[in-house]
């Protein structure tokens, strides 16, 4: 019964503390631009806030645009039992790799541009045909660079790439296969979540809306939980990143003692992966639409880069 109790305990942190890093990030940003932060509990209030109003529906709203939010936000809680966060000890390791992980976002994104297209606006569409374009790059990049990790541990599982590369010694970790792979990895990421420069998640206009754009008709606990799935995907990918790159503090198989230990090292490791999402965010201005597809190509090659390097010279 183990493994399942850190299962649970796991998604439960990841229900937690996505707000709280959500929070950690903004209060970050606010710093660094010199302004007044909203602190660091604001997306819980946010959340709860919005639980609490009523849901206003669209009449042509067909069952795709209520059904939505609770597919969204279950597939990325189920997500969260995938990718190692505290232990490599998961029951859901073992039947599901980064392939059924990339295979759960995409099944969220599609159904956000259904939902996006359902009611028939014109922000809807707009932002649910931009969604598309960057998930037609940033999917085949992403398993290109989590491919070239799976190379060096010899798996798909992200159980085992954490495990080979903790255990391995400082030659591993320093091949260039892994660096062009990671600098991959974070450029999906930004492209993934939204983030400056790829999409601005607090703005509201016209030419720069991408996954805002899809969500504009949502309200109430739909909009909570759509909120809620995202800050969870961001989450995610600094977990994701974590395992798959810095994977040191994560307990191994049966080792519960070194649980809270995981816990103060997943601490550290969120903490200054916040700081250098706002300094990214901070350093670059929003880029044009079309200048996307260049810098989704750009992490498509660095991954095929990656995988080449690992061909040649290891």
């Amino acid at each position: 019964m183990l493994p399942f109790v850190i299962e649970l305990l796991q998604v439960l942190l990841l229900l937690a503390a996505a707000p709280l890093f959500a929070g950690w990030v903004k209060m970050v940003k606010c710093w660094s631009q010199g302004r007044k932060s909203p602190g660091l509990l604001q997306p819980y209030r946010d959340i709860s806030k919005l639980f609490a109003k009523d849901v206003v529906l669209a009449e042509n709203a067909s069952w795709i645009f209520r059904f939505t939010p609770y597919l969204v936000f279950g597939a990325t809680l189920l997500a969260g039992g995938i990718i190692p966060i505290l232990s490599v000890d998961l029951p859901l390791s073992a039947i599901a790799d980064v392939i059924a992980l990339v295979a759960l976002f995409a099944i969220a994104r599609f159904f956000i541009a259904l939902a996006g297209m359902d009611i028939g606006t014109a922000f809807g569409g707009m932002g649910s045909s931009r969604e598309m374009m960057i998930a037609s790059l940033a999917e085949p990049a992403i398993l290109m660079a989590v491919f070239t990790m799976s190379l060096a541990s010899k798996s798909t599982s992200l159980s085992r790439i954490a495990h080979v590369i903790s255990s391995s010694d400082i030659h591993m970790v320093l091949r260039p296969s892994l660096a062009f792979a990671f600098l991959a990895f974070v450029m999906i990421a930004i492209a993934e979540t939204g983030r400056i420069p790829v999409d601005n998640p607090a703005t509201h206009l016209e030419l720069t809306m991408i996954h805002e754009a899809m969500i504009l008709e949502y309200s109430g606990r739909h909009l909570a939980l759509i909120e809620w799935a995202g800050m969870m995907k961001l989450f995610l990918f600094m977990s994701l990143g974590a395992a798959a790159f810095f994977p040191w503090g994560i307990a191994e198989v049966g080792n519960v003692s070194a649980l809270p230990l995981a816990l103060f090292y997943l601490i550290i490791k969120f903490g200054l992966a916040g700081i250098v999402l706002v300094l990214i965010e901070t350093g670059l201005a929003k880029m044009r639409l079309f200048r996307v597809t260049e810098f989704l190509g750009a992490a498509f090659l660095l991954a095929t880069l990656g995988m080449l390097s690992h061909f040649i010279l290891e």
